[in-house]
């Protein structure tokens, strides 16, 4: 699902990214910007994207900024992982959906310049909606038309249902 996006960055030069007093996800983690937090303890903080590509798409966001995740301290590392494990959880009992896609870049395809981990549930074909197929109804998409779609498809998260939702998956934790 990812290959077309990080395709995108191919020829993108690493960003030195040394500063990060404009890095949106310590100011999400300082509460200068709203968010839709799901998990919370002292090292790490877990939000529903504002973006997602399908519904409980999260993001696991260590509390100190780093911006590589080569460069994550073993503690904070440790913190991530359990917490992706741990809403990765809940989040399978919140959506009764299994099946996930757990992303982590370093500055090839990161929008970001924070370590962050994406928990993306995976479509739930005959339950949510029909396998998708070609306008003429008679062949399946190609991988590239799935994904293409798929990310034409993305919209904005809605702060009703985020809370709902969010507070779904809290109720899994």
């Amino acid at each position: 699902m990812t290959s077309f996006l990080i395709k995108a960055h191919e020829n993108r030069a690493p960003s030195s990214w040394n500063g990060y007093q404009d890095c949106a996800f310590c100011r999400i983690i300082n509460n200068e910007l709203p968010s839709i937090r799901v998990f919370e303890n002292d090292l790490v903080v877990a939000i529903l994207d504002i973006l997602p590509l399908r519904k409980g798409h999260t993001l696991v966001i260590p509390k100190a900024h780093f911006r590589r995740l080569s460069e994550l301290p073993a503690e904070y590392a440790a913190a991530v992982g359990m917490a992706v494990t741990k809403v990765a959880h809940a989040l399978t009992q919140a959506l009764d959906n299994t099946a996930l896609n757990v992303v982590c870049n370093q500055e090839y395809a990161q929008a970001v310049p924070h370590v962050h981990y994406h928990i993306i549930p995976a479509p739930v074909f005959g339950k949510q909606a029909p396998a998708p197929v070609a306008k003429d109804n008679t062949e399946p998409l190609t991988m590239k038309e799935m994904h293409q779609r798929e990310y034409e498809g993305r919209t904005e998260l809605d702060e009703e249902e985020g809370q709902v939702l969010a507070e779904q998956i809290r109720s899994k934790l």
